[in-house]
């Protein structure tokens, strides 16, 4: 097999992938606002410019500097000030929000590109909106008309980030263990006591305001989940005092250095209650499909900052005679780093289309495929971008290793996002229990029916169809047995998957023929065995 020896860009990928794969432009041709492939290429390009112009050139002196911590302040890389307040004027931020409250109302599809191209400009920066963006997507569905005129414009345009306070010592993945407590102060307003872990972007002065959403207990609230509500807590006040919140100090952490991970300690401080007493973590779901999507997108960016760093070194670092991206084993993992960039990518952006095709066309076929796809994306891709960052390390070699040439610290970087927002297991059990078990199976049935259609794919899809069954079957008489399997199965899906979107990409463009055969044959594989250890474990 000719390994492929030319990566086109991100953009050029994302590109394709919009107007190619998963088609946004017929998506969006019944809506109010359709969108022409030359409109969807032209954001693409200009946000594109804006990352790599605005964002990138400071995320290595980011890394270095990091957040600090002393006297009750958080500082921040001096350059990030610059970086906001360009995001703000841009009008980035609210890209996908709401019209009604500023925002452009562009599909998620969007957003999912621009999120991948700014996480692989800098992931530390871009957390904040990431952060903001799920903010917007709560308030949305959940604030009253009074407050979402209040908060929602200033989040859209981005002059107030938002963040989410879930986590605290006792209760991580386990929210019903939350204690932080809510007391009643009369006129709608509450007091907030108790302490939250880590809080990404809990405090900085890159802005004016930040809008903090947090979980707690009302007095007399039931035990556990059933008891938890939902509140937002200005860190200023509308007459301009200081809210009685405060920063107690930031994590020192393997990667993301440059983004302050804060415990924050609530202390009598003013909040409102948003959405009904008791159903604060329904409200925090509604906005998860989004959540999850992003850090699935966080783990595609790595990878795509990662490949550019190894082909750039692999290009120009001469070895035996011959640069080594000429060498076999080197042209071999520069392939599998842009094969599986490109499957994530574009398994992304599919799940995107799916959250679009459900919200502008009230598609309930495509919410049933977004509640598949989502922890895939979110755990399958996650992984991927670590796998894919280590590569990078290695074909630099001992330079990789070296942290001047920026491929540690992406690796550094990635390493979170298989853990947080539900760590890559929780997505494994999600999938199986709450996924594909909760109708029986039928959702991912008509999952692999679409992909089997694709001929090149039809022994992996088998044997995953028996994988699917299997899992059932132990799900139904053995619920522990079948968590046992369940990253296994998330796997199997994963590489499935990415098998499928790079055969629509190689249909859709001759030039990514190449890249799809290499996956197909050498990676696809990697499908089989998940299946065969689920047989073996069942």
């Amino acid at each position: 097999m000719t390994l492929p020896t030319a990566s086109p860009s991100a953009a050029d990928d994302l590109v394709l992938g919009l107007t190619r794969v998963v088609d946004l432009p017929g998506l969006t041709a019944a809506t109010n606002a359709p969108l022409s492939a030359s409109d969807i290429e032209a954001l693409i390009r200009e946000a594109d410019r804006f990352c790599t112009e605005v964002i990138a050139p400071g995320w290595q002196k980011a890394d270095r500097e990091g957040a600090q911590y002393a006297n009750g302040r958080v500082t921040l890389p001096a350059h990030y000030h610059e970086v906001m307040a360009a995001w703000i004027e841009g009008g980035w931020q609210g890209l996908a929000a709401p019209e009604a409250h500023g925002g452009q109302g562009l599909p998620h599809a969007v957003w999912t590109a621009v999120t991948e191209l700014a996480s692989a400009a800098d992931m530390a920066f871009f957390l904040a909106p990431i952060l903001t963006a799920g903010a917007i997507e709560l308030l949305t569905a959940h604030a009253t008309p009074d407050q979402a005129a209040r908060w929602l414009p200033k989040l859209v345009s981005g002059a107030w980030p938002g963040t989410m306070n879930l986590t605290e010592p006792q209760a991580g993945s386990d929210l019903a263990a939350i204690r932080t407590r809510a007391e009643p102060l009369g006129d709608g307003r509450y007091a907030l006591h108790g302490q939250k872990i880590f809080i990404t972007w809990g405090e900085h002065e890159t802005t004016e305001n930040i809008l903090h959403l947090v979980l707690a207990r009302l007095p007399g609230a039931p035990e556990g989940s059933r008891g938890i509500s939902l509140f937002a807590a200005p860190r200023i006040l509308p007459d301009g005092r200081r809210n009685a919140l405060r920063c107690g100090g930031i994590e020192r952490k393997l990667g993301i250095h440059a983004s302050p991970t804060c415990v924050m300690l609530f202390e009598g401080a003013e909040a409102e209650l948003v959405g009904e007493p008791n159903r604060g973590l329904n409200a925090m779901f509604s906005m998860m499909n989004a959540a999850r999507l992003a850090v699935g997108v966080q783990g595609v960016g790595q990878a795509a900052r990662a490949l550019q760093l190894a082909e750039a070194y692999a290009a120009q670092r001469s070895q035996s005679g011959r640069v080594i991206a000429q060498h076999p084993d080197v042209a071999r993992m520069l392939t599998e780093m842009r094969a599986v960039t490109l499957a994530a990518r574009l398994m992304a952006l599919e799940a995107a289309a799916a959250l679009d095709r459900h919200r502008l066309l009230r598609d309930e076929a495509a919410a049933a495929r977004l509640a598949l796809l989502i922890p895939i994306v979110k755990a399958w891709c996650s992984d991927r971008g670590v796998d894919v960052a280590s590569l990078g390390i290695q074909v630099h070699g001992g330079m990789g290793f070296i942290e001047e040439t920026g491929a540690a610290q992406v690796l550094r970087d990635a390493r979170i996002a298989p853990i947080y927002e539900g760590t890559n297991g929780i997505q494994s059990i999600d999938l199986v229990v709450r996924k594909t078990a909760k109708d029986g199976g039928g959702a991912m049935r008509l999952l692999l029916a679409e992909m089997e259609a694709e001929p090149r794919l039809a022994g992996a899809v088998a044997r995953l169809t028996e994988a699917t069954e299997t899992v059932l079957a132990l799900q139904a008489r053995d619920p522990d047995a079948a968590q046992s399997v369940a990253a296994a199965y998330l796997e199997a899906c994963g590489w499935t998957l990415g098998g499928w979107m790079l055969a629509r990409a190689a249909a859709a463009a001759p030039d990514r023929v190449p890249l799809a055969d290499f996956y197909l044959a050498r990676l696809l594989p990697r499908a089989t065995a998940r299946c065969e250890e689920i047989a073996a474990a069942a």
